[in-house]
C-alpha cells in the first residue's frame, strides 16, 4: 500500500541495517526546487558524543520502511556506510551538484532510478 509521508514525520526517524545495527537517523531531505524532487535523505551517522559527526546522502529509494518498528532499513554495513558519499555537517554540498547526486545514486545501486527520474522530470508551476 502506498502512503504519503510528511517530510517532518521523516526527520529523526531511526535507520538500521539488515543486521539491526543502528546507523543513525534522518536529519533532513534535500529537495531540488527546479524539478520538485527529493534528491536524497541526509543520514546523521554520528561519532561518539558528537565527535566526528558526518552526514551521508542516501536516495529515498534505497530505504525500506519497517512500519511495525517505525524506522527505515538500509541494506548497508556500518563499514560500507563509512565510505559512502557524505559531507561534514558544517559544509553541506549544493543540491544542484549533479555529479555529487549521481555518485550518491551509484553508491546505493540506484542509478537506473536516478536516470529514469531525469527523463520524466515534472515542471513546477510558476
Amino acid at each position: 500500500m502506498n502512503t504519503l509521508l510528511s517530510t517532518s514525520s521523516l526527520r529523526n526517524t531511526t535507520v538500521v541495517n539488515r543486521q539491526g545495527e543502528d546507523l543513525g537517523s534522518i536529519e533532513d531531505l534535500m529537495l531540488d526546487p527546479q524539478n520538485g524532487r527529493i534528491e536524497y535523505a541526509v543520514l546523521d551517522f554520528g561519532g561518539f558524543l558528537g565527535i566526528g559527526d558526518k552526514y551521508f546522502a542516501v536516495p529515498l529509494q534505497a530505504f525500506d520502511i519497517d512500519r511495525s518498528n517505525e524506522r527505515f532499513v538500509l541494506d548497508v554495513t556500518k563499514e560500507r556506510l563509512e565510505s559512502a558519499p557524505g559531507f561534514d555537517k558544517n559544509d553541506w554540498p549544493e543540491t544542484a551538484n549533479r555529479e555529487f547526486v549521481e555518485g550518491v545514486y551509484d553508491f546505493y545501486g540506484q542509478r537506473d532510478v536516478y536516470l529514469r527520474s531525469r527523463v520524466t522530470e515534472p515542471a513546477l508551476a510558476n
